[in-house]
C-alpha cells in the first residue's frame, strides 16, 4: 500500500474541490465481505491527473463521468484518474470491500456470550478506503450521505442521525462539512439508552450482552454527558455543530475513544462488568469530555495536515481534564493526570524517537501515526496547561473563538491558531510557540538555597533547558503540634523561569517543591534538607496533588539513575499505606511492580521487592477492613494478586470466591487470580477451561487466551507463539492477551529461546498484519522482561537490518531505549 505524502497532499488540495459523499453499505453479503458502493462529486480547478485511494478485496467497477475505468489499473490502493478537465465530475466506484479482524476500518465481531454480531468503522487515520473509495487526506471536507442495508433485528448508528426505511435499509441524514478520517457507522443489534438534551438526541449503545451494564451506569454517563456539554457552551461561542451526540461502546476497538463527529466510539472496557474504583469513573468520564472536546477541536476546525494532530489532541486532552474537574463531581482530575497521565509524556519525550509537540517534519500518513503518543496527548496538555498559566484563562478562551469563527467547518494550521491567540493578547504567543511546541526534551528544575543573616535564606532555581517556565515553589514547614508528620503550606512563591536573581524566602522550610501545582512540565529535583523531609514526610503533604508532583520527582530520579529502586520501595512502603488519594496508590504500585521489580532490580533482588510489595499490598487491605474505602481495596487486592511469590493465598481466594472480608472475586478478578496461578505453575488447562465455561464472554476469552499462554509448559510456549506469529487467525485483542501471558520474569529460563525468534517473527507479523498488529506485537509482545545486553544487541541488530514497518520500527526503538535505561538504572544501583 503507498502511503499519502504531505506534497502530494498538497497538490491534491490544490487541484480538486470535495463536494460529496454519497455510499452505500450492504452489510448482509456474508461473513468476510461486504459491498460498498461510492458516488463522489467533486471539481477540479484545472486540468490535470490525480488519483482516489480504495483497498477492495475486489473492485468490481469504476465509472468517471459515466465513462468506464479499467478496474485493472488500481495500483496497490491507488486508483488513477488522469486527464481530468477543470470543472465538475462525478466518480463512481463498485467495490467488495473485507471486513477486518485488527480494529482497523470495518471491525466485525460475533460475540461468544450469545452469537450475535456487531460491526464498526475505525477509519482514522487513512484506513477510511477500507470501507468505501474516498480522497482521503484531512483537508479535503465534504458532506457525507450514507444508506446502509443491514440484517433484519440490526440498528445503523451514523455520524447523523438514522432513520430505517424498511427491508433492513437505514438512512443517514447529511453531514456538515467533515473530514474522510471522520465517517463512521456502526451496526449491530444494540442495545440503547436514549435521552434528549437541549433538543438534541443524546444515545448511549453498547452489545446486548453487556446491557444491564451499561442500564447500571446510564444515568452517571448521561450526567457527565450533558455537564461537560452545557460546560463546553459556556466556554465556546460556537454552538455544538452536529444534529445528534450518541456514544456507542464497541467490542476489540484498538483506542481508548474516537471523536467520530456525533457517533463518538468507545473500546467497550468502559462499560464495567466487574468493580471499578471511582479513579476508573473518573478517567471514562475524561475520556468522554475529551472526544467532546473534539467535536470543536478536531471535527469543526480540522488539522490541515498531520503535522498539527496537537491541535486535536493537546486540546482535547487540556479541556477533558478541565472541563471535568469544573463541571462534575470528578474535582482532583489533575492528581491523576500528573501522576499516572503526565508521566506517559515524560518517558515519550526522554526517548531517541521524541519530536516537538508541532513537528514540523511529517512527511507522510504512515510517520503521521507515529504521534500519537504521549507528546501528541500528555506533554501538549501540559504546555497549554502552562499557556493557560501564562496567557490566563480569559485571554485564552478569547483566543479559542476567535479560532473557531475564522475556521469553522474548515482546516487550519498551528500558525492560524498562533494568530488567533496574539489576537487576543499582548503578549508574545509566537516566540511561546516556538519555545514550546517546536522543541523536545524535558527540561529540569533544580533548586538551590543559599544561606542569609538571620537564619533566611534565598532561592535561585537552575533550569537544565530552554523553555520558559511559569512556576509555583511551595513553601513547607513541618506542624511542630504534633508528632512532626504533618507538613503546612507556608507560602507559594509564583516564579518565572528563568529568574534574574536570588528570591528571598525567609527561614529555610523543611520542604521546597518546584512546580508545586504542576502548571508546568518538567522535571524537578529537590535540595538536601528537602529531600530528606520527603522520605519522613511526603505522606503528611496536605494536597494530594503536590503529593503527585513529589511522586513523580522519585519516579524520575529512579529512571535517571540517580535514585536506587530500592529507595523508591522504602518509601512506598513507608508512605503508601497512609495515602488517601486512588489515583497516586493506582500511580505508584504501577510504576513499582510494572518497572521496578520487573526491569529496574536484578533477578536475585526481585523476590525481596516482591515480598514488599506483597506486604505493602496487605497493609493496605487491613486499613480498608472496615468497608469505609472499597476503591482503596481493591487496588490492594489487585495488586497483591500480581505480585503472589506464591499460590497458597491467591488459590484460597478463588477456591472460596471471595476475599476474607471482601471483595467478592468477579470475572475480573477471578481471571486476574487465575492468571497469576498459571505464572506461579500452580494450575492447568481443565481449570482454565472450567473458569472459560463460568465466563464465556470476550473478556473470558480473553483472560482464558491469556492464562493459557502463562502457562509454565514448553507446549503451552510453542501454541501461543505460533497463534500470535504463525496464524493470522488472533483478533487484536486476542492477540494482545496471548502477548500480555507469554514473557514472564518467573519464567525466564523457559522462554530464553524465544527472545532471538521475537525480532524476525515480530517483523514477519507486523509486514503481513499492519499497523495495528504490529503496535500490539511492539507493545505487548516485546521481550522486556529480558533485561540483558544480548537482547538489546538483538533489538539494535534488528532495527538496523530488518527494516520493520514504522508501527513497529517505532515500538521497538522506544521498548530498546527503555531497556538500555533499565540496564543503566541497574549497573548505577551496584555496589
Amino acid at each position: 500500500m503507498s502511503v499519502l505524502t504531505r506534497d502530494e497532499a498538497q497538490t491534491r488540495a490544490g487541484l480538486l474541490d470535495v463536494h460529496r459523499y454519497s455510499i452505500e453499505l450492504d452489510l448482509t453479503t456474508g461473513d468476510e465481505i461486504f459491498e460498498s458502493r461510492t458516488v463522489i462529486r467533486f471539481s477540479a480547478r484545472a486540468d490535470g491527473d490525480t488519483f482516489v485511494e480504495v483497498r477492495p478485496a475486489e473492485l468490481r467497477s469504476v465509472t468517471l463521468d459515466g465513462q468506464p475505468l479499467d478496474p485493472e489499473t488500481l495500483d496497490g490502493n491507488r486508483l488513477p484518474l488522469k486527464n481530468l478537465t477543470a470543472g465538475e465530475h462525478e466518480l463512481r466506484v463498485h467495490a467488495h470491500m473485507r471486513y477486518s479482524r485488527t480494529g482497523e476500518g470495518m471491525h466485525r465481531f460475533t460475540d461468544p456470550t450469545d452469537g450475535e454480531t456487531y460491526v464498526y468503522t475505525q477509519l482514522f487515520l487513512d484506513d477510511v478506503q477500507r470501507v468505501f473509495a474516498a480522497f482521503d487526506q484531512p483537508d479535503l471536507k465534504a458532506v457525507f450521505e450514507l444508506s446502509v442495508k443491514a440484517p433484519q433485528g440490526w440498528t445503523v448508528l451514523a455520524n447523523s442521525v438514522t432513520e430505517h426505511t424498511g427491508d433492513g435499509l437505514w438512512q443517514a441524514a447529511p453531514t456538515p462539512l467533515i473530514s474522510t478520517y471522520l465517517v463512521a457507522v456502526a451496526a449491530g443489534p444494540w442495545h440503547s439508552v436514549r435521552t434528549e438534551h437541549r433538543g438534541l438526541p443524546f444515545g448511549l449503545h453498547c452489545r446486548r450482552s453487556l446491557a444491564p451494564y451499561l442500564d447500571a451506569d446510564a444515568d452517571e454517563l448521561l450526567d457527565v454527558t450533558r455537564a461537560c456539554f452545557d460546560r463546553y457552551h459556556e466556554k465556546f461561542d460556537e454552538p455544538y455543530p452536529f444534529d445528534s451526540y450518541d456514544q456507542a461502546f464497541v467490542p476489540e476497538f484498538n483506542a481508548g475513544a474516537m471523536e467520530n463527529p456525533g457517533l463518538v466510539t468507545f473500546r467497550d472496557e468502559f462499560v464495567y462488568r466487574s468493580a471499578v474504583t471511582d479513579t476508573e469513573r473518573q478517567t471514562r468520564a475524561m475520556v468522554v469530555a475529551h472526544e467532546m472536546a473534539h467535536m470543536w477541536f478536531g471535527d469543526l476546525v480540522t488539522l490541515k495536515w498531520w503535522d498539527d494532530i496537537w491541535l486535536n489532541e493537546s486540546f482535547a486532552e487540556y479541556m477533558g481534564y478541565q472541563t471535568l474537574t469544573e463541571a462534575t463531581r470528578f474535582t482532583d482530575t489533575w492528581t491523576d493526570f500528573g501522576v499516572n497521565r503526565k508521566s506517559w509524556g515524560y518517558d515519550a519525550d526522554q526517548r531517541p524517537s521524541t519530536h516537538p509537540v508541532a513537528p514540523e517534519a511529517v512527511d507522510d500518513t504512515a510517520s503521521a501515526l507515529l504521534n500519537f503518543d504521549g507528546i501528541s496527548y500528555a506533554k501538549g496538555a501540559s504546555a497549554l496547561r502552562q499557556l493557560v498559566a501564562w496567557l490566563g484563562e480569559k485571554d485564552f478562551l478569547a483566543g479559542i473563538n476567535t479560532h473557531f469563527t475564522r475556521h469553522r467547518f474548515g482546516n487550519a494550521t498551528l500558525a492560524d491558531f498562533i494568530d488567533s491567540l496574539a489576537d487576543a493578547t499582548e503578549r508574545d504567543v509566537h516566540a511561546w510557540a516556538d519555545a514550546w511546541l517546536r522543541t523536545t526534551g524535558v527540561d529540569t528544575l533544580t533548586p538551590h538555597l543559599a544561606p542569609g543573616e538571620n537564619g533566611t535564606c534565598a532561592l535561585t532555581v537552575d533550569r537544565t533547558g530552554s523553555r520558559p517556565h511559569r512556576i509555583a515553589a511551595g513553601l513547607y514547614d513541618r506542624d511542630l503540634g504534633d508528632d512532626g508528620r504533618h507538613l503546612v503550606l507556608r507560602e507559594r512563591l509564583h516564579l518565572d523561569l528563568p529568574q534574574t536573581g536570588a528570591h528571598p524566602i525567609g527561614k529555610r522550610p523543611a520542604l521546597l517543591l518546584l512546580n508545586d501545582g504542576d502548571l508546568s512540565y518538567a522535571k524537578v529535583r529537590f535540595d538536601p534538607e528537602s529531600f530528606e523531609t520527603v522520605g519522613k514526610d511526603l505522606s503528611g503533604l496536605p494536597e494530594p496533588l503536590t503529593r503527585a508532583v513529589v511522586w513523580n520527582a522519585l519516579r524520575d530520579a529512579v529512571r535517571d539513575g540517580e535514585l536506587a529502586p530500592a529507595a523508591y520501595l522504602e518509601t512506598a512502603r513507608a508512605h503508601l499505606p497512609l495515602e488517601t488519594d486512588l489515583a497516586i496508590v493506582q500511580g505508584v504500585l504501577a510504576f513499582a511492580s510494572t518497572y521496578i521489580t520487573d526491569r529496574y532490580l536484578t533477578p536475585e533482588e526481585r523476590p525481596a521487592a516482591l515480598a514488599t510489595l506483597s506486604e505493602l499490598c496487605r497493609d493496605l487491605i487491613r486499613r480498608t477492613e472496615d468497608g469505609d474505602n472499597p476503591g482503596l481495596r481493591l487496588i490492594a487486592v489487585r495488586h497483591r494478586i500480581d505480585v503472589a511469590a506464591h499460590p497458597d493465598t491467591i488459590a484460597a481466594w478463588l477456591a472460596d470466591g471471595t476475599v476474607p472480608g471482601g471483595p467478592e472475586l468477579d470475572p475480573e478478578l477471578r481471571w486476574r487470580v487465575l492468571g497469576r496461578l498459571a505464572v506461579l505453575g500452580a494450575t492447568d488447562e481443565a481449570a482454565i477451561a472450567a473458569e472459560l465455561d463460568r465466563d464465556p464472554s470476550a473478556t473470558g476469552q480473553e483472560g482464558a487466551a491469556r492464562c493459557r499462554a502463562a502457562l509454565p509448559d514448553p507446549e503451552a510456549k510453542a501454541r501461543a507463539w505460533e497463534a500470535m506469529f504463525g496464524s493470522d487467525e488472533l483478533s487484536n485483542y486476542l492477540f494482545t492477551a496471548t502477548a500480555q501471558g507469554f514473557w514472564q520474569p518467573e519464567q525466564a529460563d523457559l522462554v530464553r529461546a524465544y527472545v532471538p525468534r521475537y525480532y524476525t517473527d515480530a517483523v514477519d507479523v507486523a509486514a503481513r498484519r499492519g499497523p495495528a498488529i504490529a503496535e500490539a506485537a511492539g507493545r505487548w509482545a516485546f521481550p522486556a522482561h529480558a533485561v540483558d545486553p544480548e537482547n538489546l544487541r538483538l533489538g539494535e541488530e534488528c532495527l538496523r537490518d530488518a527494516a520493520p514497518i514504522p508501527a513497529l520500527r517505532r515500538k521497538l526503538a522506544d521498548q530498546l531505549d527503555d531497556l538500555a535505561r533499565a540496564l543503566r538504572v541497574q549497573e548505577s544501583t551496584k555496589f
